[in-house]
């Protein structure tokens, strides 16, 4: 029984480590991690893309796929900055509601 319960333990904490931490705002749902790497690509910039109206980033080859949606809408911009603020601030302790699957 006590090799059964040891297992049990392991299984919860492999279980545990696995689980991703997502923000949900304004209809997407986007990894933490993802944040993370929006906010390291954050000083990219492309020559070319001053005439764009989105931000730099968006033309980033590694931008996280989960966020590339974002960049289709006109205010790419301030959800990508609404974001990086609620995984600033909020999400790593997991007191905003928007912030779901952290125990």
């Amino acid at each position: 029984m006590g090799l059964l319960s040891g297992v049990a333990v392991v299984l919860l904490v492999l279980l545990h480590s696995t689980q991703s931490v997502y923000i949900q705002y304004q209809g997407f749902k986007v990894q933490l991690k993802s944040v993370k790497k929006l906010s390291d690509l954050e000083g990219y910039q492309m020559t070319h893309s001053s005439k764009s109206p989105q931000p730099a980033v968006c033309h980033h080859p590694a931008l996280p796929l989960d966020l590339r949606p974002i960049c289709a809408l006109q205010e790419a911009a301030s959800i990508f900055d609404t974001l990086r603020h609620i995984a600033v601030d909020d999400c790593e302790l997991c007191v905003n509601v928007a912030c779901t699957g952290c125990f």
